[in-house]
């Protein structure tokens, strides 16, 4: 049987697997349901956003109680990316993959069923930790299976998934919880969750022979390093807001924890021969590079896709659904741009796709800066578009010139420390924009409140015309005034809100004007037929 992989194909394939080997269409299933696990991973870390006012009400929680449905999948995502090439090295790289999507729609199954808030969050915790394995899992099944010269469609199709994956979010997060209930987020993922289980049990190439994989001892103390210095780091970034930051002990005690965690953890692992997380990848120019710009991706793709909707929600008076669906049409550019992509990446450069999809996102940025009252769905339309076109283009062509050159044996590793940057970076995006819009508004609101004075003529007449209008329905007139004063404060309020998020975005326009340098350092794209590195 020969074999249209980039590995020799082994014993041990299901029947429709040997068939799709036959017919050469293995490889493309392979892909096929690598995306597709990593599809479930990124929805489900923006479909809840939409619905966590929904399960406040209904779980009868706080604010702050409420965020931890967030914040406790995030940080179970973040501990285990980075651990995901080892899990699989020790279990069965199959075998891990399966048992990550049954852990993640099991923990579906118990979000949906959850009667109070302790449940829902021990769900998110497991649904995290399972999501955590197929996002980086997924990304080095694809590199280490489709041959080198097909590695730019392949990951054509698994990029389609991950960009519009936020995008798709929200919008089937707003409809389901509209028109459903906000259980059925989590009820979605079962049948998908089940066929996702099927594909991999079906294409997935066999495990080796377990005595066959040399995985030395294991690092608890790494483990245990990694899951205290990220925990705690993911713990600030979520919390931090709302804690008012550094003036919290909580916040003080996290930030501490998470500096001396990463800390030994750094030093745990390049002292040890089997580490737990190989540092050592890192000696590729090209992954180091390419993580510091994912990061900044991150930053830019999650940072906007949170923006955007709570924008559109909270000062345009936007529904879920409305929101949601003016996501689509960027989700739909992003599909449009990688088949685009796929002849146009033979012809040029990694570096110079990425550095004119940075060019590309900047421009968007800089045009939300134009937002105005009269900001509506359809000036948003178009530069949602742009977004989701550049997206892309800094995305494909990123991820090969990050680990298409890397060495098949540290694929895994590199791939579980790229999807880590790329979090990390979303994470830290969505704190540092949080943060942002509540100091500028406070800024922006101080500085136009020195306008309302009886010396400035436009507040006199904004002041008069108020009046006038609710004197035709009251005839007490300190009634009057102080309704005429609310009315002007709401106006305040909305135009800090409009200036706070046009500072957010020329905040992300230059996270990428500073990322631009750093594309230099990527390798070149890999030739299709090289031979591939020892």
């Amino acid at each position: 049987m020969s074999s249209a992989l980039a590995i020799p194909i082994p014993d041990g394939l299901t029947g429709l697997a040997k068939l799709a080997a036959d017919k050469g269409w293995l490889k493309w299933a392979i892909v096929l349901t690598a995306s597709f696990a990593a599809i479930l991973e990124v929805v489900d870390l923006s479909i809840v956003n939409v619905a966590l006012p929904y399960m406040q009400g209904n779980l009868g929680a706080t604010l702050s109680e409420i965020g931890w449905v967030s914040t406790s999948y995030s940080i179970a995502n973040v501990i285990v990316i980075p651990l995901s090439a080892w899990l699989g090295l020790r279990f069965g790289k199959k075998r891990y993959f399966i048992f990550s999507l049954i852990a993640f729609t099991m923990a579906s199954v118990l979000c949906g069923f959850a009667t109070n808030l302790t449940m829902l969050i021990v769900g998110r915790v497991i649904q995290g930790l399972g999501g955590g394995g197929l996002l980086a899992k997924a990304q080095a099944v694809m590199f280490e299976t489709v041959p080198r010269e097909e590695q730019t469609k392949a990951s054509t199709i698994f990029t389609l998934g991950v960009i519009s994956g936020p995008a798709i979010g929200p919008a089937l997060g707003g409809y389901l919880t509209d028109n459903f209930n906000w259980r059925w987020i989590f009820f979605i993922n079962i049948p998908l969750g089940i066929m996702a289980v099927f594909m991999a049990s079906t294409f997935l190439l066999p495990d080796a022979d377990p005595k066959g994989r040399k995985v030395g001892s294991v690092d608890w103390m790494g483990i245990a390093y990694l899951a205290l210095g990220l925990g705690a780091f993911q713990t600030v970034l979520e919390q931090g807001q709302q804690d008012d930051w550094f003036s919290s002990n909580f916040i003080q005690r996290m930030a501490f924890l998470s500096v001396a965690g990463l800390i030994l953890f750094i030093w745990q692992e390049l002292r040890v021969e089997h580490p737990a997380v190989d540092l050592r990848v890192l000696r590729y120019k090209s992954l180091a590079a390419g993580s510091i710009i994912s990061l900044a991706v991150g930053m830019g793709l999650y940072g906007t896709v949170f923006v955007v909707p709570i924008f559109a929600q909270t000062v345009l008076q936007f529904t879920a659904t409305k929101t949601g669906l003016m996501l689509i049409p960027g989700a739909l550019a992003s599909a449009a741009a990688t088949f685009v992509l796929i002849p146009l990446s033979k012809k040029v450069s990694p570096r110079l796709m990425i550095t004119f999809g940075c060019l590309i996102t900047i421009g968007v940025m800089i045009a939300f800066t134009n937002i105005n009252p009269d900001t509506g769905f359809s000036e948003m339309y178009w530069p949602l578009i742009f977004r989701g076109f550049g997206t892309v283009i800094m995305f494909l062509p990123l991820s090969i010139a990050t680990l298409g050159s890397l060495p098949k044996a540290d694929v895994a590793s590199g791939s579980g420390f790229f999807s880590l940057t790329r979090q990390m970076g979303g994470s830290i995006g969505i704190a540092a924009i949080t943060t942002l819009v509540a100091r500028q508004e406070f800024v922006h609101r101080s500085q136009l409140i020195y306008d309302v004075s009886d010396m400035n003529p436009a507040y006199q007449e904004r002041l008069g015309g108020n009046t006038s209008f609710f004197n035709l329905s009251s005839g007490d007139p300190v009634a009057v005034q102080n309704q005429a004063l609310t009315l002007i404060d709401r106006a305040i309020d909305f135009q800090a809100s409009l200036l706070a998020y046009r500072d957010v975005f020329y905040f992300v326009a230059i996270i990428f004007v500073l990322t631009l340098p750093l594309i230099i350092l990527l390798g070149k794209a890999p030739k299709p037929n090289a031979p591939p590195p020892a």
